[in-house]
């Protein structure tokens, strides 16, 4: 949290927010109340699965597509073919091309990136770079829609608010869903679309936190509400 000054009274509040659990409605006011810093911070939510004894090292991974996105600037690499160019980058590409593979393979990197997309026809010229792609992350692949024939729509729905998910191998989830600076509706709808995926898909959820990028977290009663949400 942030190092502002706390009268006697604001901590004996904050003692009380974390020792609760929150509707969806109430964790969204309570979140914004204890966030003190002076930047937009990210609304961030942990979902804690429980997994079965097949999925115990197996990690969880997908896409949601947010309706109201997160917030923040996505830097996009397209590493497309001639006729796709012009299109990557009207729908929102920062860099376009296949001379970005010679470019990458001989030390040049903007650290701004974080996600690459491609397509099918030039993923062996892309694999001449698949491990510096890699250990950043970053490698585009078919699970995440990184890799297709249209690149431009995957660049559309990234831009739009397509986030992508992977669980640690405790069965913990954490992302964005937004920011302070967002109403509370529009954290309300993209959490609940957050969720309504993993309900889809059989997940028992165990618990559900919310925080901002500075704030400790605090816990939803998702029993009163996860299931009600569909």
């Amino acid at each position: 949290m942030s190092k502002k000054k706390l009268t006697k009274n604001r901590k004996k509040y904050l003692l009380n927010v974390f020792d609760k659990k929150y509707s969806l409605e109430e964790s969204i006011s309570i979140i914004k109340k204890i966030s003190f810093a002076k930047f937009n911070e990210s609304i961030d939510i942990s979902i804690r699965l429980k997994k079965n004894k097949k999925e115990n090292n197996s990690i969880i991974r997908g896409i949601i597509d947010l309706p109201n996105g997160t917030g923040k600037k996505n830097y996009i690499l397209a590493i497309v073919t001639k006729d796709k160019e012009l299109k990557s980058k009207e729908f929102g590409a920062t860099y376009v091309g296949l001379h970005y593979i010679d470019k990458i393979n001989s030390g040049w990197w903007d650290n701004k990136i974080n996600i690459v997309v491609s397509m099918p026809s030039v993923m062996n010229k892309v694999n001449i770079i698949s491990k510096i792609l890699g250990q950043k992350g970053l490698m585009p692949n078919n699970k995440e829609e990184t890799i297709s024939l249209n690149p431009e729509i995957s660049i559309k729905n990234i831009i739009s608010g397509r986030i992508f998910f992977k669980s640690d191998k405790y069965g913990i989830v954490n992302s964005s869903i937004g920011r302070k600076s967002f109403s509370n509706n529009s954290i309300l709808e993209n959490i609940i679309v957050f969720i309504k995926e993993f309900i889809k898909k059989n997940f028992f959820i165990k618990n559900v936190y919310l925080s901002t990028t500075m704030s400790n977290s605090i816990i939803l009663d998702h029993k009163t509400f996860l299931y009600e949400k569909k």
